[in-house]
């Protein structure tokens, strides 16, 4: 079952940021970190066709990083590139996202427990320090902004786990649940409730208890499945 992009209001829109000169993250970073969040707050609508050119134009960046972000965009699932007909922004399929919460499930236990036996000091601090900022976010209603604070938990777990393996698979889940998400959480889901319980998963990191860790990641799980099937009646 594949779905279009909701018809319900979303929270604050915001266009794509100018390129800020101070900013020293490589150019192929900052056009996936555009991209990404413009197809997953639906800027970029499912079943868009778009193009190098375009894109490049659109984010001011050159077309070298703006074709590499693409990639990885299609290893993640989030664009499909056909030789000769151009790039097609992949379409949201709800029976997917339950066969992918399966993986996640499991996956995400373990980078939840990983990180909070590697963590370093500063992970720790940060991942704290985001649980406070996404429960601000959720009370605010301001979606882009909890979309960018999820994108940050989601990459600080895979770097604190230290587990290459898990990353990888991870990296092709991400960008889908969170757009699967967006699209879908002013009709069946609670943002405060998300919130908490991606704090809960961060707190439980930031202590160093591995097993709270794992427990609230099942719990977060829990949530999003039964959210998922809640978006399909």
């Amino acid at each position: 079952m594949t779905l279009k992009a909701g018809t319900a209001k979303r929270g604050r829109r915001r266009g794509p940021a100018a390129p800020d000169p101070a900013d020293t993250t490589p150019l192929t970073d900052r056009a996936w970190r555009a991209l990404e969040e413009e197809i997953v707050t639906l800027k970029i609508a499912p079943g868009s066709v778009v193009s190098e050119a375009g894109l490049s134009a659109r984010l001011g960046l050159g077309r070298t990083p703006v074709r590499e972000a693409l990639q990885r965009l299609a290893s993640e699932g989030l664009v499909q590139i056909l030789p000769r007909r151009g790039i097609i922004v992949t379409e949201i399929d709800v029976t997917a996202q339950l066969r992918l919460l399966e993986v996640r499930r499991e996956i995400e236990r373990l980078l939840a427990r990983a990180s909070a036996q590697r963590g370093t000091v500063d992970q720790r601090a940060r991942f704290a320090s985001l649980a406070e900022e996404m429960e601000t976010a959720a009370r605010r209603g301001d979606d882009v902004a909890f979309m960018r604070l999820d994108r940050a938990f989601n990459l600080l777990l895979l770097e604190a786990a230290s587990n290459e393996f898990a990353q990888a698979a991870m990296k092709a889940m991400n960008g889908l649940a969170r757009r699967f998400w967006y699209v879908h959480y002013r009709l069946v889901a609670d943002m405060p409730l998300a919130a908490r319980l991606h704090a809960g998963v961060a707190r439980a990191i930031a202590k160093g208890d591995a097993a709270a860790a794992a427990t609230a990641s099942d719990k977060l799980i829990d949530y999003i499945q039964d959210f998922s099937r809640k978006s399909i009646g």
